[in-house]
């Protein structure tokens, strides 16, 4: 498949030329990463991206899924896989990037990424989508709900976080139920998580799910369901 050499070039020497070493130190330490950072900002990788994507526009879907991969495949620094996660959300892409056929690539993605940072935006921000587009995507949401690998299991629970009013209550209570006993946090906080943000649009329905859980519920999970639930 075609990449996009120039552009993954372009992305590491525009991050190599705004570095901050000191931030980069304090990130990675944040963060328990064993990759580097470069010590951007939020907001300068942000615009810089934008800039740079904007700069050298990819046409056509091939390219633009083989150098998303190759760029995350071979980062060395952090901040290159937020550029490929970007790449991927990037506006211009949003007819690939909605198709069921780039699961397959997020899937890669969530699995080798395998930390909250980058799960979670693939999660809520590319997975989410397609899953809104393909409802029928429900089925494998459910499959990965009971994956062994952890953080397909978080993203199963987390990718209608910001489905509101059209969250599939049956597929959140599918993807929440078999993961109820794990002991793992990130689990347990994508749970409640994921219940408190439905509480905004629905807290009648959450209330009488941690409910009818009962103790089956984490008291973490449990407590952040109800966060923001009045009493």
């Amino acid at each position: 498949m075609p990449i996009d050499e120039g552009l993954i070039d372009a992305v590491r020497a525009t991050l190599a030329g705004q570095a901050d070493p000191r931030r980069a130190d304090d990130q990675q330490r944040y963060m328990k990463s064993a990759m580097p950072y470069r010590g951007l900002t939020a907001a300068v990788l942000r615009t810089a991206l934008r800039d740079l994507f904007a700069a050298r526009p990819i046409t056509d879907r091939a390219t633009w899924v083989a150098t998303v991969r190759a760029l995350w495949d071979g980062a060395m620094f952090r901040e290159e896989r937020y550029a490929a996660i970007a790449l991927v959300r990037r506006p211009t892409h949003r007819t690939w990037a909605t198709q069921r056929a780039v699961v397959p690539l997020l899937r890669h993605m969530i699995v080798t990424g395998a930390w909250w940072d980058y799960v979670d935006e693939l999660a809520t921000r590319c997975v989410g989508p397609v899953l809104a587009a393909h409802p029928q995507e429900s089925t494998l949401m459910r499959t990965w709900a009971v994956d062994e690998n952890m953080w397909l299991r978080r993203t199963a629970i987390l990718v209608q976080l910001h489905f509101a009013s059209d969250t599939d209550r049956h597929l959140l209570l599918d993807c929440i139920e078999p993961n109820l006993a794990d002991r793992e946090f990130f689990i347990r906080k994508a749970i409640g998580w994921a219940l408190r943000q439905f509480a905004r649009t629905d807290p009648a329905w959450v209330t009488a799910a941690v409910t009818d859980w009962g103790d089956q519920l984490s008291p973490l999970s449990r407590r952040e369901a109800l966060k923001h639930v009045a009493s």
